[in-house]
This record gives structure tokens, C-alpha cells and sequence, in this order.
């Protein structure tokens, strides 16, 4: 079961790690930089980050209780993540990644008639390992700087489940993941600021008659409106190599 003061305490030593590992960075900073790993065959790093989860919604249009609901995501909320970084070394421009990174997030569905007037929404939080592998295409180095693009696939096994919530999501899910980043190359290590997209290839959503039985029967309306939901999550992170 998902624990929410867990999850905000979490949260609060995440951004205190987070802010002293920037602070620590910043103070590393040399007009000169010596590091450089980029043509080791095999290196390491961990990261850090933030992320947003939403889903790709498609409803079964099914009368329940005389209504059909529509369903949104109404609002983005943010996440953090943590994860390990290892790089194999290919070529001068390509490298292969894995990079297993464990997030904490939710996703609030929102359920209406003309997804104007919200007439009730339920939390679904989740918290998948995911376990990546990318190819890394790095272009040539400017001075500090070297921008790549990045490119993969993989499998998010959450660990979020609760048998109580309304809606019940499969634990695996397959993902392709593409992302843009920058390695800035300091004294002793490099940093690399990351944007990605993740896109589920899975239906996660599983109905009524797959799932743990709910003990109050009432709540079956928010799966009873569903069909289908697919993962989508947006991640900003920091790499440190």
C-alpha cells in the first residue's frame, strides 16, 4: 500500500540531497576542465531528478449508474527520481547506456460528463523501477560542452500496486524513451542536464474481473469507465559521470 507520509518525507530529504549536490557541484567548477571520461570502455555515475507521470486515457463509454463519464488528467504533478548510470564505450560518437532508475509519482484522474464541471477524481500513485537500455549519439566537444541525443527501450516494473484503490495497473510495462541532454565537463566529474519521454507501450489498466476484488463495491465506477490507459512520463534529470 502506497504510504503518503512516506512519500513526503521522501520528498523533503530528496530536495535536500538534491540542492546539496548542486552546491557541491558548483564549487567543483575550473575554467580548465581535466575530467574526461567519455572514451573509458566502461563508466559509472548516478543521477538525480524530477518527473511528471500522466496517462493516454481511452474510455469504455459504458453507462454506469445512468451516466457516461469522461476522464481526464487535470493537472501534471511532480515527482522525483533516483537512479545508477553506466556507459559502455562504442565508438567516438555512440555509447550504450543502462541506467535503472526508481520514481516516485501519482497521476489524479478526474472523472465528468463534459470534462468541464470535475464531478469526482481518485489518486493513483506509483512508484516503477525502471530498467533502460539507450543509445547515447554524442556530437563533438565545444570547449566544457558536448550536447547528444538519446534513444531507447525498456521496462517499468511498479511497485506502487495497492489493492484498495480503484483503479488496478499492471506491474510491467514496456517503454520506448527518447531524450536530449548536455555533458558539462567540470575538474572532477561531468554533469549532464537530460530531458526525456517515456511512452508505455502496454495497456496497464486492468477491469473488474482481473483484478483483486474491491471492498467497497461503490468505486467500481471509476474502473467501470475506463478501457484502456497508457503511461506517459516526462523526466528532467542529472547526470553525474
Amino acid at each position: 500500500m502506497f504510504n503518503q507520509p512516506l512519500y513526503s518525507m521522501l520528498n523533503k530529504r530528496f530536495k535536500f540531497l538534491f540542492t546539496s549536490v548542486l552546491v557541491f557541484s558548483s564549487l567543483m567548477v575550473n575554467a580548465q576542465s581535466r575530467y574526461d571520461s567519455d572514451f573509458k570502455f566502461i563508466h559509472f555515475g548516478f543521477s538525480l531528478g524530477m518527473n511528471v507521470m500522466d496517462f493516454g486515457i481511452e474510455e469504455s463509454n459504458a453507462d454506469v449508474d445512468g451516466n457516461v463519464y469522461m476522464v481526464d488528467v487535470p493537472t501534471l504533478k511532480p515527482g522525483f527520481s533516483v537512479g545508477i548510470v553506466s556507459d559502455m564505450f562504442l565508438t567516438r560518437y555512440f555509447s550504450l547506456r543502462f541506467t535503472p532508475t526508481l520514481h516516485f509519482g501519482e497521476r489524479q484522474l478526474a472523472y465528468s460528463l463534459d470534462k468541464k464541471t470535475i464531478l469526482d477524481s481518485i489518486v493513483v500513485p506509483s512508484i516503477p523501477i525502471s530498467m533502460p537500455f539507450y543509445l547515447k549519439y554524442s556530437s563533438e566537444r565545444y570547449g566544457d560542452l558536448r550536447p547528444y541525443i538519446i534513444g531507447g527501450v525498456g521496462l517499468n516494473f511498479d511497485m506502487g500496486q495497492n489493492n484498495e484503490n480503484p483503479i488496478y495497473l499492471r506491474a510491467i510495462d514496456p517503454f520506448f524513451e527518447i531524450g536530449v541532454g548536455c555533458d558539462i565537463y567540470f575538474s572532477f566529474f561531468k554533469l549532464a542536464p537530460e530531458l526525456k519521454l517515456s511512452l508505455g507501450a502496454n495497456n496497464l489498466f486492468l477491469p473488474l474481473d482481473e483484478r483483486p476484488p474491491l471492498s467497497n463495491k461503490s468505486e467500481e465506477k471509476y474502473s467501470l469507465a475506463l478501457k484502456k490507459l497508457t503511461s506517459r512520463m516526462l523526466t528532467l534529470t542529472f547526470n553525474f559521470e
